[in-house]
């Protein structure tokens, strides 16, 4: 079992712009593709794990999600070579949450900050969650990450300054705070030469 650097997307590898309807609006934040290759560089598994609800809110079908992915992979190579070796995101919404289309309205253990996504990764990719790291800018990606006995980092970009100022969500405890993705790379590679 090898330990991973588990990813959310909007606001960590992405810039935060709201629900992402046209593919080109998708835009990495100065310094991610360089951050993501060190990661790779080290060998560390780097998953994407991300809620996406257009599809459940009927903003436009699951294939979009997939064309945006496809983007944000292409970015990071062109940058710097860099790349991700899985890719995981929950489509799904409950009806209180705001799910309207049958196909992806439902509960599901895949939504943050449940667990699925994570424990589906560590089955199919052989990973230990409790060697692994998860970089988010939301207090459920920190409460993911603790679900699953990660080690969870919040970064400043994205929401994490609004997480951190009382302003969204909900307050949390993450292992460490880093200004962006650099700074938590920097951070993730300290600890494994602690240890």
């Amino acid at each position: 079992m090898k330990p991973a650097v588990f990813l959310d997307r909007d606001g960590v590898l992405n810039q935060e712009v709201g629900y992402i309807h046209r593919v080109e609006d998708l835009n990495l934040i100065p310094g991610v593709a360089a951050a993501v290759r060190r990661l790779n560089d080290r060998n560390l598994f780097c998953c994407l794990v991300s809620n996406q609800s257009g599809p459940a809110r009927g903003y436009y079908p699951a294939s979009h999600v997939d064309a945006l992915h496809d983007r944000l992979c292409y970015l990071l190579d062109e940058e710097a070579g860099a790349r991700l070796d899985a890719l995981y995101y929950c489509p799904y919404l409950s009806p209180p949450e705001g799910g309207t289309d049958p196909e992806f309205t439902r509960w599901t253990t895949w939504r943050k900050p449940n667990t699925g996504m994570l424990v589906a990764a560590a089955w199919e990719h052989d990973l230990d969650l409790s060697q692994s790291f998860m970089v988010g800018d939301k207090a459920t990606d920190v409460d993911m990450a603790h679900n699953a006995g990660c080690t969870g980092i919040l970064v400043k970009t994205g929401y994490g300054d609004r997480v951190l100022g009382g302003k969204y969500q909900h307050d949390t405890h993450p292992d460490f705070i880093a200004s962006d993705l650099a700074e938590a790379v920097d951070w993730m590679t300290q600890q494994g030469s602690k240890s």
